[in-house]
């Protein structure tokens, strides 16, 4: 007679979980480079397919952005977040968010407006501001109506970058959640728990002597919408 024996073995879930996600990340990577190149063969006058592909291009971009975010989390639940400062022109960190959209904002009309002096430059984490810029970015584009637009400029020893839109602005639950510690932050209330969790971790990890990076949200600014600003020492 025989008996199944069933085997069992430890397995570290978080780990196969980052590991699904970073291949995951590759593939839509992947994607994005096809979409891109489908994008180009189309016709301008064909207005509906490229509206289509726009949005699908939004979509897999913004995924991506949260895959990049859990993977990025999950190493700071390792160790602190790692950071690798060094000397940047926050012009060029725009500018390169920008472009990464520009299907999108031509799609969807958006007048988007830089002002950024190209010679400030401040030490941080490139990688991880254009992170948190994007994803800021991107939010405003979807809730966005016509108009974004992005500043920076040293205020107190400060580095302040400010994205505003002309949308309906945030929502009372973004508003209280952005004054919440990371201690106290709750990833599992609202859709966007995320995105705002990861700027706050990006700007936090961001210190010199007794200061540390901030974020906050607010609604109104030049443009009557949204207000995103995060300021790093």
């Amino acid at each position: 007679m025989t008996s199944n024996k069933q085997i069992s073995a430890k397995i570290d879930f978080s780990s196969v979980l980052a590991a699904a996600v970073h291949d995951m990340k590759n593939s839509l990577f992947l994607l994005i480079q096809s979409i891109e190149s489908l994008r180009d063969t189309l016709p301008k006058e064909n207005t509906g397919a490229r509206e289509q592909v726009a949005n699908v291009h939004y979509e897999a971009s913004r995924l991506n952005t949260n895959l990049v975010q859990i993977l990025s989390l999950y190493r700071s639940e390792l160790e602190s977040i790692p950071i690798s400062a060094d000397e940047c022109f926050i012009a060029d960190i725009i500018e390169d968010v920008v472009g990464s959209n520009r299907f999108y904002i031509e799609q969807k009309n958006i007048t988007l407006h830089v002002n950024v002096h190209s010679d400030i430059s401040w030490y941080l984490d490139s990688e991880l501001f254009y992170l948190l810029l994007n994803d800021v970015i991107v939010n405003a584009l979807k809730y966005g109506a016509s108009r974004i637009q992005v500043c920076a400029d040293i205020v107190n020893d400060y580095l302040v970058i400010k994205v505003e839109d002309d949308g309906n602005g945030y929502p009372d639950e973004m508003l209280n959640k952005s004054h919440a510690t990371l201690d106290n932050f709750e990833l599992s209330q609202g859709r966007t728990g995320l995105g705002l969790f990861f700027a706050k971790l990006i700007a936090d990890a961001h210190s010199h002597n007794d200061k540390v990076g901030v974020i906050s949200l607010s609604n109104g600014g030049s443009l009557g919408g949204s207000v995103f600003e995060v300021k790093i020492p």
